[in-house]
């Protein structure tokens, strides 16, 4: 059974910085497709930015291109997504994904392995 726990949401202001964390305790990451997503309230749910096997990234939000990274640390087994100049529109639940596939792609349905999510809020 592959279990994917986030961390590091938390309330922020605008323009602040938070570094969300994804931990496999039952896989190793270096050999995954990793993709983050998010979901706002009221909203279907959002691919925001992923890591494949081979290291790429792929950017599936524009609006995240330049504030947001993507990393692993393959000797704490995690993967990690830096967000920097954090706006009102980045609330949301956070959440990283997993599957068998090799590259990266925003159809949430090809992730079979889903954490539990954690809560990014952006207030003044």
């Amino acid at each position: 059974q592959v279990e994917l726990v986030e961390s590091g949401g938390g309330l922020v202001q605008p323009g602040g910085s938070l570094r969300l964390s994804c931990e496999a305790s039952t896989i190793t990451l270096d050999y995954y497709t990793i993709g983050w997503f998010r979901q706002a309230p009221g909203k279907e749910r959002e691919g925001v930015l992923c890591i494949s096997m081979s290291d790429g990234r792929t950017y599936f939000l524009d609006s995240v291109k330049g504030r947001f990274t993507i990393s692993r640390d393959n000797i704490k087994n995690t993967v990690y997504l830096q967000m920097n100049s954090l706006r009102f529109e980045d609330t949301a639940v956070y959440y990283c994904a997993t599957g068998a596939l090799k590259a990266c792609t925003v159809a949430s349905d090809a992730y079979d392995y889903w954490g539990q999510g954690t809560q990014v809020t952006v207030s003044s």
